[in-house]
């Protein structure tokens, strides 16, 4: 017996929907901050993780558990890069926003 079977899917699909539309409405209401905006996309890829970490476990099969492994490397992988990115801009701009990276184009 595990925690899942206690609490049950239905929770962890609220809770995830609940981050989900979190990281979406900070994504759609911050269009400024290039940080708020990498936050809430990595809110919304950790919700999809936690519904196929649910039902992975529901169904006891471990390959959405293999899948959130990789997602997460990837993740990591992708927030590094995309925060090196903002700081180079940063010391070269002295902004994080999103409208001054328009002189990027070229």
């Amino acid at each position: 017996m595990n925690i899942f079977d206690t609490v049950g899917v239905a929770s962890y699909i609220i809770v995830s929907g609940i981050l989900f539309t979190i990281g979406l409405f900070g994504v759609f209401a911050n269009r400024k901050n290039l940080i708020v905006i990498l936050m809430s996309i990595e809110l919304m890829l950790l919700s999809a993780n936690l519904n196929l970490i649910a039902f992975s476990s529901t169904f006891g099969n471990l390959t959405g558990q293999i899948m959130v492994m990789f997602s997460l490397t990837v993740a990591a992988a992708e927030t590094a890069i995309g925060l090196a990115i903002i700081m180079v801009f940063y010391r070269n701009r002295r902004s994080v926003e999103v409208q001054d990276t328009m002189v990027m184009k070229g």
